[in-house]
């Protein structure tokens, strides 16, 4: 009895590139989908890091944005208490110096 073991070659190619097209196709609905050139470190180490070390500045850039604004506010509230003591003072200095004029005194 003979075995005969029949091989399509021309169905092997056909699926090895239907599956080629389908990793290509994946890949180009995640970069559509997340508006990125890069998503993973598969499409460019190099440049994942260096946007990974970007993002990272840009972070802290923002930051100390933030902070400087807070420094800001500190600045204008203490101006602000320091204009109501200057306000105060000059209403003591005036008392003071009706106290001192005898047409004031009982």
């Amino acid at each position: 009895m003979s075995l005969f073991v029949n091989t399509n070659v021309s169905a092997l190619n056909a699926q090895r590139q239907l599956f080629d097209v389908n990793d290509r196709l994946n890949t180009s609905f995640e970069r559509l989908s997340s508006g990125f050139r890069i998503n993973s470190a598969a499409d460019d180490a190099a440049g994942l890091q260096i946007s990974d070390r970007l993002t990272s500045q840009v972070q802290g850039l923002n930051q100390a944005v933030r902070n400087a604004n807070d420094a800001i506010s500190l600045t204008q509230t203490a101006e602000g208490a320091l204009g109501e003591v200057t306000t105060s003072l000059q209403r003591i200095r005036q008392l003071a110096v009706q106290s001192q004029n005898g047409i004031n005194s009982d």
